[in-house]
């Protein structure tokens, strides 16, 4: 990313960083929350803490400029405004709130870790999912192991219980990071597989919450969703660290194909 003064940042789109030929959710507001911390405000706010994104029109792979507007610096926390636009044209837009976490844990919770087997007895997401009928780059650069009890979709068996978890770690060996770990917040496949609806799913609006730095080593993600109807589906995704602290929460609006049936799993 290059500074080019005025509050706007260059930066190339990386093809690597998509799922079939759309670039990954998490990816590009992770790219406006890079170019926030990298405006004015994060100079004592050097952590993204808060992402609300909009997602107007998918971008291409290739370059793109992210401006950022400061809305307000404080003592604790910094909020600005990012838009990603190319060709001139907003594709991207974000606020985002920048502050400085830690590693602490937490003082109460009600989340547990998500149960999941070892690592190595989960299902490794390759880049050419059988039967999916596209690429999906994006598990080139993160390695997915999913519970192979979530994974009864594959086979034309789907659960109905709208769940998917999984082991996710960075295939380069560097360890999350609150930028990263907006990737980890929009996990792939999407739980609407669980629920027997195929077919792409993109994001409209996802807002993130990073709690806190991500012990190094793997982190466990579950997905979820709690109502689907008139074509739009909820996905709310936890994400725990290697010491079992929650580190990231996230809730996304997507659209999907909803069948005429009104009750396919026999349920009011």
């Amino acid at each position: 990313m290059s500074a080019l003064g005025d509050g706007r940042f260059g930066a190339v789109l990386d093809a690597e960083w998509s799922v079939g030929t759309r670039l990954h959710g998490g990816y590009l507001l992770a790219v406006l929350a890079r170019a926030a911390g990298e405006s004015a405000a994060g100079a004592g706010h050097p952590h993204v803490t808060a992402v609300s994104g909009t997602f107007v029109e998918p971008p291409e792979p290739g370059e793109a400029v992210a401006s950022v507007r400061v809305l307000r610096v404080g003592r604790s926390v910094a909020q600005v405004r990012a838009v990603l636009a190319q060709e001139g044209r907003t594709r991207v837009e974000a606020h985002v709130t920048l502050g400085l976490l830690d590693d602490a844990g937490p003082w109460w919770s009600a989340h547990e870790p998500v149960r999941l087997p070892p690592e190595q007895e989960c299902f490794l997401a390759p880049t050419d999912p059988p039967g999916a009928g596209m690429r999906v780059p994006l598990m080139a650069v993160v390695e997915e192991r999913i519970d192979p009890e979530h994974l009864a979709f594959a086979f034309g068996a789907p659960s109905g219980h709208g769940v998917i978890a999984s082991w996710q770690r960075l295939a380069d060996g560097s360890d999350w990071d609150p930028l990263s770990l907006l990737v980890a917040l929009d996990p792939v496949p999407p739980v609407s597989f669980d629920l027997g609806l195929a077919g792409w799913v993109p994001t409209i609006q996802l807002s993130a919450y990073i709690r806190r730095l991500p012990a190094p080593g793997p982190v466990r993600v579950r997905l979820a969703a709690t109502d689907v109807g008139g074509d739009r589906m909820d996905e709310v995704a936890h994400v725990w660290d290697d010491k079992g602290r929650l580190v990231a929460q996230a809730t996304q609006l997507a659209a999907v194909r909803v069948p005429a049936d009104p009750n396919p799993w026999g349920r009011v």
